[in-house]
This record gives structure tokens, sequence and C-alpha cells, in this order.
């Protein structure tokens, strides 16, 4: 009777510990699966397992990111949609993905799609500064980034991680990055936004702040994640602003924010509210480099057009259900 997976020794890998073993494995099990086209069956007996193990094996395989999958077929509604952002907001560059009708985040297959984009720069021997801000969405790209070991590379932020109460936000972009990758890391040693106005100024004249805000202006790509303003949006929602603070952006008309910078709907920072106390790094208006909007979703959509007509970013990848929704109110 063959042994259950978890009780067998294997003695080809028993230097490894039990977790490289087990993804070394697993590895293997899907390499035979989506490459070599075997059945479940015949991963089971090369492999020497039962069929649900070589079925645990392949689900393990996937859920560790050993598995990229990527679609060779154009969708041609997409590359219509992204044409068309492309054209009228005069984008550096501009990629729609499918939207899941059936879900209301298509986070995942926006990340999937920016990790194409951001692993291009890391690949890279050269030298290279990247910039991020913080977020779900970007936290999904960074997911996507198989490990490396790229020592040369310097991965800047250009928002704080925390309230001005202490509290960490949740999806921090570059310390984890960073950990992936082997590269070197320049979180901005702030809050997201300051108690006061001089409690900012006094913060950002800090060195540590100047060199990290050197290094963002240098970077040859920045990845921004973009939310909307209000109640329980990502902002509101982890402590960085409070009750009072998200209704006084909403009542002075701001509809989005890029790392913690309330706009309007014409995309235009506001010069009241938290604006006045956010202490990362200043937006260019209008983004002179190239400043990578990656965001979706109905819920995003007015936040993304505002961001679009300030000229705030001059890249966007999105999914397609926001795109059709920007255009369709131009």
């Amino acid at each position: 009777m063959r042994e259950p997976f978890s009780e067998r020794r294997d003695t080809s890998k028993a230097g490894l510990p039990l977790k490289a073993r087990k993804l070394d494995l697993a590895a293997h099990a899907a390499w035979l699966y989506y490459i070599a086209g075997n059945t479940q069956e015949e991963i089971a007996a090369k492999l020497n397992v039962s069929r649900q193990a070589a079925q645990r094996l392949i689900a393990l395989a996937v859920s560790e990111k050993l598995i990229k999958f990527r679609l060779d077929h154009p969708l041609s509604e997409c590359i219509a949609l992204a044409e068309s952002l492309r054209d009228k907001f005069d984008l550096s560059l501009c990629e729609v993905v499918p939207s899941d009708a059936g879900s209301g985040d298509t986070f995942n297959g926006i990340g999937v799609c920016a990790a194409t984009y951001l692993e291009s720069y890391l690949v890279a021997k050269t030298p290279t500064i990247l910039a991020f801000s913080s977020g779900r969405t970007l936290r999904s790209m960074v997911e996507q980034i198989p490990s490396m070991d790229q020592p040369q590379h310097k991965i800047v932020s250009i928002i704080g991680n925390m309230s001005h109460f202490g509290r960490a936000g949740r999806n921090e972009v570059v310390m984890h990055l960073s950990d992936r990758v082997g590269s070197q890391a320049y979180p901005v040693p702030t809050p997201v936004v300051a108690t006061s106005i001089e409690e900012r100024e006094l913060l950002q004249t800090q060195r540590s702040f100047i060199a990290v805000k050197t290094l963002a202006e240098q970077a040859k790509a920045t990845f921004v994640g973009i939310s909307h303003i209000a109640w329980n949006a990502p902002l509101h929602q982890d402590g960085f602003i409070s009750d009072n603070e998200v209704a006084q952006l909403i009542e002075l008309g701001a509809v989005g924010e890029i790392a913690g910078w309330a706009y309007d709907r014409y995309g235009v920072l506001l010069q009241d509210g938290t604006n006045s106390r956010v202490a990362s790094v200043p937006l260019e208006q209008p983004a002179q480099r190239l400043i990578i909007g990656v965001a979706g979703g109905l819920k995003k959509a007015e936040a993304i057009l505002a961001v679009l007509r300030g000229n705030l970013i001059t890249g966007l990848i999105t999914d397609e259900a926001a795109a059709q929704t920007i255009l369709d109110n131009l």
C-alpha cells in the first residue's frame, strides 16, 4: 500500500527542510500537470503518491505562486479600451484586463498585469530606483513577483505606513518587495498624515525623509495605487484619517487620493483638509516622469478618471469595468 505523502521520507532530498521538500515536490507535480500535460493519475504514479496527494501538490503550487499563467490570445475589447484611454489622455502606457462579472474585486488580475511591468525592471542588471505607494492592488502585484537576488536596485516608498497614533497599515509594499527580491529598501519615515502642519514641516526637514524624497524623484518608474474617498475607503479604514477628516474631505469635494494626497473630480490637489498635513513625498502636477496608476473596479472609476484629468499619472493599468465607465463619462 502506498504511504501517505505526509508520512513518507524523500530520501533524495532528506537534507532539505520539510517545507522546502514539499515545495520542490509541488513544483515537480505542477510542471508535470501544466507543462508536460500529465493527468493527476499519471503524476501520482510518477511521484509515487496517491491521486489525492497529487491533487493537493498541484493546488499548493498554485497557492504558493509557483505557477504563472500567461494568456497568449489578445482580448480585442480590452485592447480597444486601452487604446482609447491611451489616446484620450496621452498615456505612455495603458493596459486593461478583463473584469470578473461574478466578483466585485479584480485587483488580482490587475496585480498580475502590473507585475509583468515591474518584473521587467527588477530583472535588469543595471542599478535601478523604483518607487511605490501602498495598497491592496500593489500588494497583489508584489505577490506575483518571484524570489530574486537583486541587491543593486533601490526600492523606495513615497508614503508612510502608519497613522499618527502609531497604527501600521496592512498593505505596505516596499519592505515586502525588498524581502522578495533582495533589493535595498527605503521606507518613508513618517506617518501618512501628521497631527499638525508644524509636525509635518518638522518631519519633512529630517535627513532621512529628504534622502528618501531625493531617491523617489530619481525613480525610473513609480507605481501608485488610486483610491476613492468615502466612508471606509482604504485611507479611512486603515486609520490614516479620522471620521471627521474623511467627512471634511468629502465636504471639500475630494473624490480620490494617491499616497494620501486627496484631489477633486478634475484631479486638482486640494489645498485644505488633510492635504496640508500629508507627510508623503509630494506629487508632481502635471506628472513629468513615468507614474503608473494601478487600480480598477467600478468604485474607483471616478477617482481614476479624475487622476487622468489632472495629469497626475502618465501610465495606467486597470480593468474593463473601470475603463468602460471612464470612457462613458467623458
